[in-house]
């Protein structure tokens, strides 16, 4: 039951509107309207909502959880609450849903007020002084309050309502409130200005993800078939010309090998014994034609078995780089003929590798201009001009459709690896053709025009 109001309720308001003019800021207000009243009103509940039903305080919490099934079921409950006010909630007042206003409403408003809320709700809403709705004071009571009390909560409203007010801020007129407040001249002034900018020259420019390349990269590939043995070389090492990069196993061709010299000794062997015989046998002398190019062969076997296990070892041909991912992952990794294992880049010639997505593509020619925007160092941008572009998208890693473009690079300490965003810039169009291409593509797009 309402528990009876203090015997001086003038005190008692001066105390609470005292406590509201106190707060700081809206925080502080909303704890003070949910919690201060319960002296008087003995409430089960306080709740503070926002302009747009957002939950700002709950009585008895420092922090509301904004996950919680109760907080979110208050987002749900709490619009449907305030249609069925008197009035659809222009002047607040009690609510006690009727069992059939219960079954009309949605279920799980339904069943949460059975879960979490008594019988009744008392909603007292806040305004600025010209009437915009501010936010929402709702007490959860198991019985209609008191004339008095009510009397009170009225009184109490108009304080909260002008300290919240004062705390927020002048709000922003829209742009339709602005526009209506202008007068015709103001209106012509706004629209021919608008107009004439639609006609300014800009350029196009569209941002895409790049990344730095070598510009004369060379591929060192597998030479043979094999298994990796060993990297010698680190991620972006500068290597010398002729040093090894990485070594194949060579376990089974120096089998082969060794295979093959016991062949070719022995087919010289039976080729220098038909040689001998073959002055008196004219039998072994019909078999050294045979036996001669027996031996020719597994000599040839001997030297394709010599020239593979001369491949094993990739030697650098230049001075350079080596550019490639983990070593750790190509240990012990088989491969084939011509696989890629690494690049061998010339560090003093960088360039710019970019993937402009189909969606922002706009014309580009070679020689465009473009700026490149480091991720390690974003306020220094590096200038670039396109070399090369390409008529077909490819998907990407990460799945988007997108146009590799080529740029070469003005300044050449750029490290080879590093990420960043390109700026690419297109040729002069009209301001309004700039802001209106893409909305206009979509729209053609979707109606076929």
């Amino acid at each position: 039951m309402s528990t009876p109001a203090p015997v001086s309720v003038e005190a008692f308001a001066a105390h609470l509107e005292a406590r509201a003019r106190a707060a700081v800021n809206l925080t502080e207000l909303g704890f003070s309207i949910a919690n201060d009243v319960h002296a008087v009103l003995n409430f089960r509940q306080a709740l503070v909502f926002g302009a747009r039903d957002q939950v700002m305080t709950v009585s008895g919490l420092v922090k509301l959880a904004e996950d919680s099934p109760y907080t979110l079921w208050l987002k749900r409950a709490w619009p449907w609450v305030v249609g069925q006010l008197p009035e659809a909630g222009k002047h607040g007042g009690w609510l006690a849903p009727t069992p059939a206003q219960l079954a009309a409403a949605p279920e799980d408003v339904a069943d949460g007020w059975a879960e979490w809320w008594p019988a009744g709700v008392l909603a007292l809403p806040l305004r600025r002084r010209d009437g915009e709705l501010l936010g929402w004071a709702a007490f959860l009571l198991d019985q209609p309050p008191a004339e008095e009390l009510i009397h009170l909560l009225g009184r109490l409203g108009e304080s909260w309502s002008y300290c919240w007010e004062m705390l927020s801020g002048t709000p922003r007129r829209g742009l339709r409130a602005r526009w209506q407040a202008a007068g015709q001249w103001q209106r012509r002034i706004a629209l021919t200005v608008l107009l004439a900018l639609c006609f300014l020259p800009v350029r196009q420019s569209a941002l895409a993800p790049a990344e730095v390349v070598a510009e004369d990269a060379m591929a060192i590939t597998a030479a043979i078939d094999g298994v990796i043995k060993n990297i010698h070389v680190r991620p972006n090492q500068l290597v010398k010309a002729g040093e090894p990069l990485f070594s194949l196993d060579d376990t089974t061709l120096r089998n082969r090998l060794e295979v093959a010299r016991k062949s070719v000794a022995v087919a010289d062997a039976e080729l220098q014994a038909a040689t001998q015989m073959a002055f008196d046998d004219s039998r072994s002398k019909s078999e050294l034609a045979a036996l001669t190019g027996r031996a020719q062969e597994k000599r040839a076997e001997l030297a394709a078995v010599e020239a593979q296990l001369a491949r094993v070892d990739a030697l650098a041909p230049y001075d350079g780089i080596a550019v490639f991912a983990d070593p750790d992952n190509w240990q012990g990794r088989p491969v084939v003929t011509g696989e890629r294992i690494m690049l061998l880049a010339n560090p003093a010639k960088p360039a710019l590798l970019v993937h402009l997505p189909v969606a922002d593509a706009i014309s580009l020619e070679v020689g465009a201009p473009l700026k490149f925007f480091l991720t390690v160092r974003p306020l220094s941008p590096v200038s670039g001009v396109i070399t090369e572009t390409s008529y077909q998208a490819s998907v990407e890693g990460d799945g988007v459709a997108s146009y590799r473009l080529r740029a070469s690079l003005a300044e050449k300490d750029v490290r080879i690896g590093l990420r960043g965003t390109a700026k690419v810039y297109g040729g002069w169009v009209t301001l309004g053709y700039y802001i209106l291409r893409r909305p206009l593509a979509k729209l053609r797009e979707w109606s076929g025009w």
